[in-house]
């Protein structure tokens, strides 16, 4: 596997940084530490770097020796889950509830690896700005960057960003045309009703009963009413209701999320759920109050600029480990809100690992942090190079 020679030669320093990243995994916009690391490994090689965009994100920009050019931007998140890791992994999380369980600890050891190389090189023309991002997941890390007028200050012809897949053989190189992963809404869903002694059923209106009722028929909305060849999925994935075993309560809770990959169809079933909302209401007797909030944009690939980044995707794992994908996926991913204002491309990247993300016994494969730095670096090299 053909990863960059001088990549190759610091590798087990990735492997050093990665597991340091891994044993202090902090949540989104909490990532003080890790920011920091970042930091300090960028300013030792000599790259230009600006701390607190998007609260805890960082950015570094760094010239090319070889002329004026273009200015690429290359993209990785840092944030962990909350959630315990079950892993026993001699460098497993030191901060409970906190775990690297989506692999962001390898993204932003990549994203370090192809900063060193580059800094080391400078064999380019033009500028590359590096994006380390808070809060993928799910608290608007992206969008926060954006609002600090990330691509104002550090503007960028192009950008890229890539993801770990356990799903896939390892360190094959997938690329998607289009739309690559779905939009999703959060939704809560409140339910409130009138408490009575368990005993006494009579006397209230139940909002666990309505709340179980309504979570039947928001099953409904994607299997009747949204066209069949438009992919959505709608989960409720929270309930809370009650606090003791002889009291009715009050009221009750549920939250969960919509995916789509069309605006439109978002925009239909939301639009379902609240009439849907509105006949349990009546039905039970209680009042039901439905909010939704946008969370990820759709993520869509500029067309252009796949060719280059599969070029470079060869240049690092050879022809047989790099495809073109043909189905968009489910899931969703904050990069999408990058795109809305700058062209680029997001990939995926295949590793050894029996378990899938967001699980708790996740191993992230060290093997794949030289080829994804050797990735950031290449693209960078044939974008960006000289006359």
């Amino acid at each position: 596997m053909p990863i960059l020679p001088r990549i190759d030669a610091f590798k087990d320093d990735l492997v050093a940084i990665r597991h340091d990243l891994h044993a202090h995994p902090e949540l989104g916009f909490e990532e003080v530490r890790t920011s920091a690391l970042v930091a300090e490994k960028l300013q030792a090689w000599g790259i230009e770097v600006h701390r607190g965009i998007g609260k805890t994100g960082v950015v570094g920009v760094l010239d090319g020796k070889t002329g004026t050019g273009r200015t690429v931007g290359l993209r990785a998140d840092m944030d962990a889950l909350p959630m315990e890791e079950k892993t026993n992994l001699a460098y497993a999380s030191k901060n409970p509830g906190r775990f690297h369980g989506c692999g962001h600890d390898g993204h932003t050891t990549m994203l370090l690896g192809a900063a060193r190389y580059l800094a080391e090189s400078r064999d380019f023309a033009g500028r590359v700005v590096f994006i380390f991002q808070p809060a993928e997941e799910g608290f608007g890390g992206a969008r926060a960057m954006l609002a600090d007028k990330l691509f104002e200050r550090f503007p960028c012809d192009e950008i890229y960003g890539l993801h770990n897949a356990p799903q896939d053989p390892p360190y094959r190189i997938g690329i998607k045309p289009g739309a690559v992963m779905a939009g999703a809404d959060f939704f809560d869903i409140r339910v409130r009703g009138r408490g009575s002694h368990a005993a006494r059923p009579e006397d209230s209106h139940d909002p666990v009963v309505a709340m179980a009722a309504l979570v039947q028929a928001l099953q409904t909305i994607v299997s009747r009413n949204v066209r069949p060849l438009s992919p959505a999925v709608l989960s409720v994935t929270r309930i809370h209701a009650g606090s003791a075993y002889n009291v009715v309560p009050d009221e009750a809770t549920l939250a969960g999320t919509v995916r789509y990959l069309d605006r439109k169809v978002s925009d239909q079933i939301q639009a379902r759920m609240r009439e849907v909302a509105a006949g349990i209401a009546a039905a039970f007797s209680v009042e039901v109050e439905v909010d939704f909030r946008n969370a990820f944009d759709v993520l869509v690939n500029t067309d252009a600029l796949i060719d280059g980044y599969l070029a470079a995707a060869r240049d690092v794992v050879g022809d047989d480990d790099v495809y073109v994908k043909t189905e968009p996926v489910m899931g969703s991913e904050d990069f999408a809100d990058m795109l809305e204002v700058t062209p680029g491309v997001y990939c995926t990247i295949g590793h050894a690992a029996s378990v899938p993300l967001h699980n708790p016994g996740f191993v992230l494969d060290d093997g794949i942090l030289p080829v994804g730095a050797s990735l950031y670096a290449r693209i960078v090299e044939r974008r960006l190079a000289g006359s």
